[in-house]
């Protein structure tokens, strides 16, 4: 009994003293590093475009709709599924949550046994006498200075990081596809124009052809028209390049080769579709870039822990037990016990300075990762005032352009009525036409780039993302300790 009440004290002492040595840790306590935020975009939104308060619904998950374009939606579903960037970027997250669980398996003691069955003889009539033994050694190294669980909680960091790094990911390259989309409908407008105006030219050039046979026009005249209608066939020609690339680049994105897509010509284009903007300090919480730098200046502010942490002693438990018999049935019924608890404490005398080098080293690089948040979150800003002002800009410009197709076509209407009358030249005729092209073609091209400002702000301001997404530290931890997992 005094055995049994002896053996039990030192379990609980140990226990105890586990316990006991789990209460501290060294290193600074994490801080989000300041950042004032302006109280507002410089850049007004655009038409349409409003500020948001905190509250405000915004764009959420599939950002893409606000477009109302069927033809995107189906497109940008296939981007999560397979495209092999944004799959590349799931598994870096599967792994990041791999290394938490890696790292947090050290807060558990570690058990080990090498069973064993070994034989003897004296000589070949006294046969041979079997041993049998399941030996059970058990280590467990107290995390007194919250070395292990800064760096459990430095690798979750690095998993919400890695989680925030998979929806920058999938947001780029959904921005991506919508850009292209845009611009396959600013082609297929353009190819609509061009084939008006080549079907225009051509009855120009019979026109122009029955008036030399008339006498009235010259042979000059004719030339001219034919190089005018070749030249607009060529432009229509030469519109199937950017096309083929447009379609390669959405497979691509899409996850597929690039010779199974193949988009229909769009028949018209969208214009670009209110959004709200929001204020400065919001977008804080609304990109997951910003996020992930965040995620990494607390990782590096736990390892600067770790680091010091290495300046204290360690203290670590063993104790082993093992059971022996001359056969199994006995080793199984009344072994042998034996057993053995003990705990050591090291501390490094003397490293030539190389933990207090490991500090410094953390702290730099803690540095390191508080400015490129701080440079994160100013990109972020400017980005959305380069947004805000190409779209305010590009809306002034087509009403200016609009003006212009309208006195181009005005000029195009006296121009003709002067040339069929004999008092004007054919190549006032073509002057006319060609202004017109240049100012409609104009007009597309704005149109296009005023969609793909859009999907860029949309982008700059998070998508549809918000920092209420972002994994927590305790879902990383559960999830990087899912069932079936040992």
């Amino acid at each position: 009994m005094n055995e049994r009440i002896r053996h039990e004290s030192v379990v609980f002492a140990t226990i105890g003293v586990l316990l006991a040595s789990n209460a501290c840790a060294v290193g600074p306590r994490y801080r989000r590093p300041d950042l004032p935020a302006p109280p507002a975009f410089s850049e007004a939104p655009p038409d349409g475009w409003k500020d948001a308060q905190p509250n405000d619904d915004a764009p959420r998950g599939k950002w893409w709709s606000v477009y109302g374009e069927p033809g995107l939606d189906a497109l940008e579903d296939q981007v999560s599924i397979s495209n092999q960037n944004v799959l590349a970027a799931e598994a870096r997250f599967r792994a990041a949550k791999a290394a938490v669980r890696v790292t947090r398996a050290g807060q558990f003691p570690t058990v080990t046994t090498t069973p064993s069955v070994t034989g003897s003889g004296t000589g070949a009539e006294s046969g041979v006498q079997r041993r049998y033994e399941i030996p059970i050694d058990v280590t467990y190294e107290a995390d007194i200075w919250g070395s292990i669980r800064r760096s459990v909680a430095a690798n979750a960091a690095v998993a919400q990081a890695s989680a925030a790094d998979l929806e920058n990911a999938r947001l780029l390259y959904q921005a991506e596809l919508a850009a292209d989309y845009f611009q396959l409908q600013g082609l297929g407008a353009e190819e609509r124009l061009l084939d008006a105006t080549v079907q225009s030219y051509e009855q120009y050039l019979q026109l122009t052809k029955n008036r030399y046979e008339g006498g009235v026009a010259s042979m000059g005249d004719v030339a001219l028209a034919e190089t005018q209608l070749e030249t607009a066939r060529a432009q229509l020609v030469d519109l199937g390049i950017p096309r083929a690339q447009f379609e390669h680049a959405i497979a691509v994105l899409m996850g597929k080769p690039p010779s199974v897509v193949s988009m229909p010509a769009a028949t018209t284009q969208p214009l670009p579709p209110p959004v709200l903007v929001g204020l400065p300090s919001t977008l804080l919480e609304r990109r997951p870039d910003i996020a992930a730098a965040e995620r990494q200046v607390a990782a590096a502010n736990e390892q600067i822990g770790v680091a010091k942490a290495a300046f204290y002693p360690s203290l670590t438990f063993s104790g082993s037990a093992s059971s022996q018999a001359a056969a199994i049935v006995e080793l199984l019924a009344v072994p042998t016990r034996i057993w053995s608890v003990g705990a050591e404490l090291a501390e490094t005398l003397f490293d030539g300075g190389r933990r207090r080098a490991q500090v410094t080293l953390t702290q730099a690089a803690y540095d390191a990762t508080v400015a490129n948040y701080r440079q994160t979150v100013l990109t972020g800003f400017q980005q959305v005032e380069d947004g805000l002002a190409e779209l305010r800009i590009l809306s002034q410009e087509a009403e200016v352009v609009a003006r212009a197709v309208a006195a181009a076509q005005q000029s195009l209407d006296i121009a003709a009525i002067q040339y069929r009358g004999g008092l004007a030249s054919y190549l006032q005729e073509i002057t006319a036409q060609t202004s017109l092209l240049q100012n409609q073609r104009a007009t597309v091209d704005i149109q296009t780039r005023r969609l793909i400002a859009s999907v860029s702000l949309i982008q700059a301001l998070g998508g549809g993302w918000d920092a209420s997404q972002l994994p927590s530290t305790q879902d990383v931890r559960r999830s990087a300790n899912g069932p079936g997992e040992h």
